[in-house]
Order: structure tokens, then sequence, then C-alpha cells
């Protein structure tokens, strides 16, 4: 009997070029108050839960984080985030990826660790309408990677065993996340982490960007 493969997407470095917009935001909402964190700092924590980003922000600066805090600081990078949004791109080869699984009945959903405050504007630049396809954030689910959570409701939400899931994402947090629900995690470049770190966090196979995964479907069961 043949295992049906089902398709589960990162967004942010993923399927859009937007993980230095993420970045730049929050830098932005960062130094608005008062924090001061490197920019390589900020870019290694893109893609994990804010909770977590929270608590390292704790462990590095000693700062307090009260809740208030927090929400200021979600509610600035929103802000700046919405303010850079206009140049987010979909990566090279995403749409054609995404069409390629559509037109060959392959299931596929995204999941993203971003609200959809911010994920609103990468669905917009990739041209998914998330009352057609879905789409879980993290107003959806009460823990965000590198917890499972994400992932097991996009599989949920198409009907489908997380164990026939291919989880594709360009961070360490996606990869740790499909490795704690048994999914299959193959890797990305596209968002700046290095094909060791990713292999090393559960990725099966890594490859550049949407477009080169499109190329090698069939080596991770997507038969066209």
């Amino acid at each position: 009997m043949r295992i049906e493969t089902v398709f589960l997407f990162d967004l942010d470095g993923t399927l859009v070029d937007s993980v230095y917009q993420h970045v730049l935001a929050w830098k932005e909402a960062l130094d608005a108050e008062g924090i001061p964190l490197s920019v390589w700092r900020i870019h290694r924590k893109i893609g994990m839960s804010g909770g977590l980003f929270t608590n390292q922000l704790l462990r590095e600066t000693d700062l307090d984080m009260t809740p208030e805090r927090v929400d200021r600081l979600r509610r600035l990078h929103m802000e700046a985030y919405g303010r850079l949004s206009p140049g987010v791109v979909p990566l090279p080869g995403a749409k054609a990826l995404l069409a390629t699984l559509t037109d060959s009945g392959i299931p596929w959903a995204i999941a993203t660790s971003g609200r959809m405050e911010t994920a609103g504007h990468n669905l917009v630049a990739l041209g998914v309408d998330p009352e057609k396809v879905p789409v879980v954030t993290r107003d959806m689910v009460k823990y965000a990677k590198p917890d499972p959570d994400l992932f097991l409701a996009a599989a949920e939400r198409l009907g489908k065993p997380i164990e026939h899931c291919v989880i594709v994402g360009d961070s360490i947090w996606d990869m740790l996340a499909a490795r704690r629900c048994r999914g299959l995690g193959v890797g990305l470049l596209s968002g700046g982490y290095g094909t060791d770190e990713l292999e090393r966090s559960g990725a099966v196979r890594v490859y550049d960007d949407p477009a080169d995964l499109l190329e090698h479907l069939d080596e991770v069961g997507g038969r066209r």
C-alpha cells in the first residue's frame, strides 16, 4: 500500500524572502525599548516562538522582561514589519512548487510561528488565500516552534497523519519541531541557516530554495 505524502511548509524564509525584514523589524523594536542586541543574534532567533525569543533575551541581556514590555515589543515589531513588508517577495520557485503540488493532487498546508498580523502580508505576496488553503499561525496554537503544535495542527486541518508529512522549513526550529512530531524534516538554505545546522537538527535532505526542492521533489516522495 502506497503512503500518501503530505507537505507542510513554514512561511518566512521557506516560501517568502522575509527573514531580513523580520530581523530589521525586531532590531527597530528592541532599539525603541533600549535593548542592545546585535543583528546577527536576532537572526539566529527568527522562526522560534515569541516566548522562547523572550527567554533568550533574558539570558543574553539580563533585562527585566515584564509582560507589558513583551507586549510592546510584539506591537513595535508588527508595526515595523508592516512598513517593511512591501519588500517581501516569494522565494524562487515557491509559487511553482505550490502549483505543482496542487496540480498533482498532493495536499499541502502552511504552518508559521508568525501571527496573522504579520503572516498576512506574506500570504498576500505569495498569492495564498487562507480561506482556501489551510494556514496555521501562532495565534491558533498554545506553543510555537520548536514545539510541534503548529505542524500537528496543520496536519489535522488536512485530515492526514503527521507521520505522512514532509515538513519543509529553513531554520533549526522547524527541523526540531518536525523531529518532535515524527514528521520528515526537509531543510532549505533560503533562510540563512547552513546545511550542517539543519542536518544536525533533523533534516533528512537540504535544498537551496523552493526551486531546488521542486527539481528534486521525487526524492522526498512528491510524485508528480
